[in-house]
C-alpha cells in the first residue's frame, strides 16, 4: 500500500497572504500593541522565521498590509474618477466603488479607525491623512469639473464635497458600528440623490418647479 506522501507544501504567495488576512483580524479585534506575534504565526499555522522570512517582524507586515490597503484604495480612485458619463453619474459610481472596496475590507477598515481614533498603539507610523486627502481632492476635482460643465450650479466646491463624503462616511461607519440597519450601496445611493437634488441645476430647477 502506498503511504500519505508529505502534504503539498504551500507556495510564498499563499503563505503570504493568509499571514497578511490573520494579522489584520487579529490587529483590528486586539490592537496592534495588544497583538503578539506568536499569535499571528499561530492562527497562520506557520512559525516565526517564516513570518521573518517575508517580513523581517510585526511592524513589517503592519506596514505590508498598510500599504497593500490603501494601494488598493488608491486604484479605485484612480479607476473611477475616469468613469465615462455626467458629473452625477462619475460621482455614484466613485462613491459606491469606494463603498464597495470598504465592505470587502471592513476588518482593515477597522483597524485604521482603531489605530487612527483610538489610543496610542505604538504602531509604526503611516500617513493615513494621505490617502483620505486623496479621496478629498478626487472627489473635489469632480464637482469642480461639473461646475464648470454647468452640471452642477454655482457654489462652493469643498462644500458640496464635504456634503457627499458626509453621505460616504455616514454609510462606511453603519457597516462598522451597526451593519444590521442594512443600508448598504442603495442606501448610500439614496442619500447621495438627495444631495444632488440640490447641487444640481437641472434637479434642481424641476424640483422648484421650473422650466429646464
Amino acid at each position: 500500500m502506498a503511504g500519505r506522501g508529505k502534504p503539498p507544501r504551500l507556495s510564498g504567495n499563499i503563505v503570504r497572504q493568509r499571514l497578511l488576512e490573520v494579522a489584520t483580524e487579529l490587529f483590528a479585534r486586539k490592537g496592534y500593541a495588544g497583538t503578539a506575534t506568536r499569535e499571528i504565526v499561530a492562527a497562520a499555522g506557520v512559525t516565526k522565521p517564516v513570518l521573518y522570512y517575508y517580513f523581517q517582524s510585526k511592524e513589517g507586515i503592519y506596514l505590508e498590509l498598510m500599504q497593500r490597503g490603501f494601494k488598493q484604495f488608491e486604484t479605485v480612485l484612480d479607476t473611477s474618477s475616469m468613469a465615462s458619463g455626467n458629473t452625477e453619474q462619475r460621482l455614484l459610481h466613485l462613491c459606491g466603488q469606494v463603498f464597495g472596496l470598504i465592505v470587502e475590507k471592513i476588518e482593515m477598515v477597522r483597524l485604521v479607525y482603531s489605530i487612527y481614533y483610538g489610543p496610542p498603539q505604538e504602531a509604526p507610523f503611516f500617513d493615513i491623512d494621505a490617502v483620505y486627502r486623496k479621496l478629498f481632492e478626487t472627489v473635489k476635482q469632480m464637482v469642480v469639473e461639473g461646475i464648470q460643465k454647468k452640471e452642477l450650479r454655482k457654489g462652493n466646491a469643498e462644500d458640496m464635497t464635504w456634503a457627499i463624503l458626509g453621505a460616504l462616511h455616514i454609510t462606511m461607519e453603519n457597516e462598522l458600528s451597526h451593519p444590521e440597519r442594512e443600508i448598504g450601496e442603495e442606501g448610500l445611493r439614496r442619500i447621495l440623490k438627495l444631495i444632488f437634488r440640490g447641487i444640481s441645476i437641472q434637479k434642481g430647477r424641476q424640483h422648484r418647479g421650473e422650466k429646464t
